[in-house]
């Protein structure tokens, strides 16, 4: 089965990502795998150390974001196949190695890190340069409604 891949950050620009990817999955009869990518910061690990806490953290968010995503997806299309994961590492790296297996791989314009100011943020830019699948890069229409989420 065809695979669409989506980078998901709760971020405006990876929720107008997210829409666009479980359109086009419905659409192109892909499954869609949603994946919500979390590291530690270096300076976190430099200045308050790794604890097991502080990586609980990061990884619960992540979930909670992907988990958000999905549900987001079944909202929109009841019948869509998908899934969602949190996966440790650095975003680009891991939406990279996500893409090796997929059609396409669905981003947004910028992060939660992105500077306003910057038209495509660094992961963005990275999995375009990079990317063995086609690629698209959402930005969130004028008119884009963020998600209402019971938090």
């Amino acid at each position: 089965m065809k695979k669409i891949v989506v980078g998901v950050d709760g971020s405006l620009p990876s929720q107008a990502a997210l829409e666009f990817a479980a359109e086009e999955a419905v659409f192109r009869s892909a499954r869609l795998v949603i994946v919500g990518v979390w590291e530690l910061p270096p300076s976190a690990i430099v200045i308050a150390g790794a604890s097991q806490e502080m990586v609980e953290a990061f990884r619960n968010d992540a979930e909670t974001i992907a988990g958000r995503a999905l549900a987001r997806a079944k909202e929109l299309y009841p019948s869509i196949s998908s899934e969602s994961r949190s996966v440790e590492g650095h975003p680009s790296h891991v939406l990279l190695e996500e893409a090796r297996e997929a059609t396409l791989v669905v981003v947004g314009s910028r992060g939660r890190g992105g500077f306003s100011s910057m038209l495509l943020g660094s992961v963005s830019d990275e999995v375009v340069h990079h990317s063995p699948c086609s690629v698209v890069v959402v930005r969130p229409r004028p008119d884009f409604q963020e998600w209402k989420t019971a938090s």
